[in-house]
């Protein structure tokens, strides 16, 4: 294999790190802003119910939509696993740990969002319940969904100030956009905290304290999608490394 092939594969796989980070974050708001946040409507079960069932088709597209992110989340941990274990192995290791976690608690809670629709189907045996009372159980879904994706971010936002420190130390990727990671991944944990210790407190902290964390991860994102890694100082880190070319 050439020497120009094989400084060329760290690019490659940085370019395609940030575009499935682009399909992530895209998702990710399509879901929160433009399905979630029109369709439920907070202390509303039977309004939620309804305009669920009224777009039943887009409800349904959406999580079809957040399995498919947790597929892109996957391989995309896999680039910065290989990307920035030349950096620090059991560092990255252990972001990788965090993330797996919060991805496998995401699938989890994705579930939810399906068991919603169960109360609004036209089963015989759901009529011996009022149709209050199936609301209230799709409502009930919903906040589990919530809840489930709060204590998620908790593994998630670790990762994010683990992996921040190996992108600070790395000197392949700039010093900046490992500061922005651990603070997006310190925003995560305050605010999932917060949603477990004082929800009240949490629905006033939301949504600005999320906004550096999008700033970071977008950050990252944009970064690996146009500038990607320096590839002379990768090589330099990544020397000492036996690495695949597969």
């Amino acid at each position: 294999m050439s020497d120009r092939t094989v400084k060329a594969w760290p690019q490659v796989y940085a370019r395609i790190g940030g575009a499935l980070y682009l399909i992530i974050i895209v998702i990710g708001l399509f879901g929160e802003a433009f399905v979630r946040d029109k369709l439920i409507v907070s202390g509303d079960a039977t309004a939620t119910a309804k305009n669920i069932m009224a777009s039943e088709s887009l409800w349904r597209f959406h999580i079809a939509a957040e399995v498919f992110l947790l597929i892109c989340a996957i391989v995309l941990l896999m680039i910065l696993f290989v990307l920035l274990r030349p950096v620090s192995r059991e560092l990255t290791l252990l972001a990788a740990f965090f993330n797996l976690v919060s991805i496998g608690l995401e699938a989890a809670t994705t579930m939810y969002l399906i068991v919603a629709l169960f109360p609004m189907g036209s089963s015989a045996y759901l009529k011996v319940f009022a149709p209050e009372q199936l609301y209230a159980m799709a409502s009930l879904s919903l906040k589990s969904h919530g809840y489930g994706f709060g204590v998620s971010l908790i593994f998630f936002g670790c990762f994010c100030v683990v992996i921040g420190r190996v992108i600070f130390r790395s000197g392949f990727l700039p010093k900046a956009l490992g500061v922005l990671m651990q603070i997006a991944g310190l925003c995560y944990l305050t605010d999932s905290f917060a949603l477990i210790l004082a929800p009240a407190f949490a629905n006033r902290l939301f949504p600005t304290i999320l906004l550096p964390a999008f700033v970071g991860e977008a950050s990252l994102c944009l970064w690996l999608l146009v500038k990607g890694v320096n590839g002379e100082k990768w090589e330099e880190k990544a020397s000492g490394w036996p690495v695949s070319r597969a």
